[in-house]
């Protein structure tokens, strides 16, 4: 009986996974069919979009021709592996959940205040073991996140399910000896792998030629936080209150990764994000205190200004039929939006870098960016948002700004600022002459 059993147990084992390669087969060849039609009305979209007059203009030339097709690959690429639209039943839940989150936020005062709806949190306790990847050694950090939406939230239940999404994760380049000047890096978008990540960051270039420790911090849904069946599946799906938590998630792991950084005696701590990264680093800089520096890299400024971007206008339209106003979704998004907080870093320690001719994070979204973080130092290059690795300017810009002297410069005098001086009040006359009468009458 138990060899029949095992056999039927089998067979139902196989039955599944033909079941399922079916269904994967039909889903590709569906995306595979909709694509060209999708790429078209994408492009048509963009054409027709209004151009603002203060974007920095791009030059023609092959190798711009070429970044752009870079960027346009990797987004048909992204678009023949994406999932399917959600279902009417995941629709209605969404909206539900949209509209209840506005209605939530709205009533705590955090659209108001949307510094508000965010949470310091303690310190990580980190474990750590050793890693290696191709020559390069390095340290796994891990810990558990402790962040979770209010019991109140809308999507938070849902939120909780993802459990391979508790763990946080960062890749670690440590010297030697006394501490030296950390940079925490942010991904992008689909990015969570060590290879991945050490070559978007040059990081092994930050560590040996810039002298620094470096910590690659892993995104919600991304590499090993991965609940999907890609890396990044459940950040940007359309499911808005899950895009929130998310991204709620990755500045609380990230200030909780700073902390612990500062309490290991890290004497100077420098931010690099780039892409998707780059948002989540802008939106840091509005919640944690006393980073010395902080470099947007191709930095996406708004999720719904990406969908219109991307999403080509039928489609969107047919979202607003099925009861997805945008107004709403951007209300509710205010509580993780850069553009809604002002940073607080100094002036002099904002950088940013973009692409003049973007297709991914389109320039407008660094240019909100840079007005809103009133105008600071950037670096425009003849680009796109992949070719940003092979832009000598933005290594230039990032020798600049993550300079081990002045960031250990910024963060003595963050230090001379805190001690306050002995406060000396000048004598009134009264006062002079009440000290020296009994000198006074001694004489006389």
């Amino acid at each position: 009986m138990a060899v029949v059993a095992d056999a039927l147990a089998g067979l139902e084992d196989l039955k599944g996974k033909l079941e399922q390669g079916l269904w994967l087969g039909m889903e590709a060849g569906l995306r595979a069919a909709a694509l060209p039609g999708v790429l078209g009305l994408r492009w048509a979209g963009r054409a027709l979009a209004p151009q603002r007059d203060d974007t920095p203009s791009a030059e023609r030339s092959a190798s711009l021709a070429f970044k752009v097709a870079l960027d346009e690959f990797f987004f048909a690429t992204e678009a023949a592996s994406s999932v399917l639209a959600m279902g009417r039943t995941e629709w209605a839940r969404a909206r539900r959940e949209l509209d209840e989150a506005c209605a939530l936020f709205d009533r705590r005062g955090w659209l108001a205040d949307p510094a508000s709806y965010h949470r310091t949190p303690p310190a990580a306790r980190v474990s750590e073991r050793s890693a290696r990847m191709a020559h390069v050694a390095f340290s796994h950090l891990s810990f558990e996140s402790g962040y979770a939406p209010l019991p109140d939230e809308p999507g938070a239940a849902r939120w909780l399910q993802q459990e391979g999404n508790h763990t946080a994760h960062a890749w670690v380049l440590r010297h030697p000896g006394p501490q030296r000047p950390w940079v925490v890096c942010v991904p992008g978008y689909r990015m969570g792998r060590p290879s991945v990540d050490f070559a978007g960051f040059r990081a092994q270039w930050l560590h040996h030629t810039l002298g620094l420790n470096v910590a690659i911090f892993v995104m919600p849904f991304h590499g090993p936080r991965t609940c999907g069946r890609r890396g990044g599946d459940g950040y940007l799906s359309g499911d808005f209150l899950d895009t929130i938590h998310a991204q709620a998630q990755a500045v609380w792991d990230l200030r909780s990764l700073l902390a612990w950084l500062r309490h290991q005696g890290a004497p100077a701590i420098g931010v690099h994000g780039v892409s998707l990264g780059g948002y989540t680093a802008a939106l840091l800089s509005a919640l944690e205190p006393g980073i010395e520096r902080v470099v947007l890299g191709i930095p996406a400024a708004c999720f719904l200004d990406l969908a219109r971007a991307h999403v080509p206008p039928a489609l969107l339209r047919a979202a607003e039929w099925l009861g997805f106003p945008t107004s709403e979704i951007g209300q509710a998004l205010r509580v993780v939006s850069p553009l809604a907080m002002p940073p607080q870093i100094g002036h002099a320690r904002r950088y940013i870098y973009a692409g003049v001719a973007d297709r991914l994070a389109p320039p407008h979204h660094a240019l909100d960016l840079w007005h809103h973080w009133d105008r600071p130092r950037v670096v425009w290059y003849q680009g796109s948002h992949v070719s940003f690795l092979l832009e000598p300017s933005v290594q230039a810009l990032l020798a600049e700004a993550l300079d081990a002297t002045t960031l250990l410069d910024d963060a003595h005098a963050d230090a001379r600022a805190k001690v306050a001086p002995f406060p000396v009040a000048d004598p009134s006359a009264a006062e002079i002459a009440a000290r020296m009468q009994p000198a006074v009458a001694a004489q006389a």
